[in-house]
């Protein structure tokens, strides 16, 4: 029996995949259970839109987040951190700190946790950081750390 699965189900597969099971499997234990329903042509053709639908959003969301990645490049963000001894920072800038400022600075909302710090920033300079923005799409922005007065 044909049978589209309403929730991943162990050793079958995921939510929305198109499965074969017997017909006692699937009538006495998928079925009862909610967990498969029978693959009629109405339930593939709106497998088959909801699947369409779901790679055209993920294909603008990709787009978008190129787009971004290409805009990141000429935003600098420039955070302003009190001085230590040596010209060394009091404490470091955080991932929260460079994304509030990108959303003061430039009105560009990116969460904390896209912020790819490879190294704490405890100085002050000029520092390249990676942002995560979509899978396989990264940019870079350029944060400047400079002296509070």
């Amino acid at each position: 029996m044909k049978l589209i699965l309403l929730q991943d189900v162990k050793g079958q597969g995921k939510k929305g995949d198109i499965i074969e099971a017997s017909d006692g499997y699937a009538r006495n234990f998928l079925m009862p259970r909610k967990l498969a329903a029978p693959a009629t042509a109405d339930v593939l053709n709106a497998k088959k839109i909801a699947d369409e639908a779901a790679a055209r959003r993920m294909k603008l969301e990709k787009e978008a987040a190129q787009k971004l990645a290409e805009e990141l490049k000429d935003m600098p963000v420039h955070i302003k951190a009190k001085s230590g001894a040596g010209g060394r920072l009091f404490g470091s800038v955080t991932a929260k700190e460079i994304a509030e400022e990108m959303q003061r600075q430039h009105k560009v909302e990116i969460q904390k946790n896209k912020i790819v710090l490879e190294e704490t920033i405890k100085n002050f300079g000029t520092y390249q950081v990676k942002v995560k923005l979509y899978p396989e799409v990264v940019g870079t922005v350029k944060v400047v750390v400079e002296e509070q007065n």
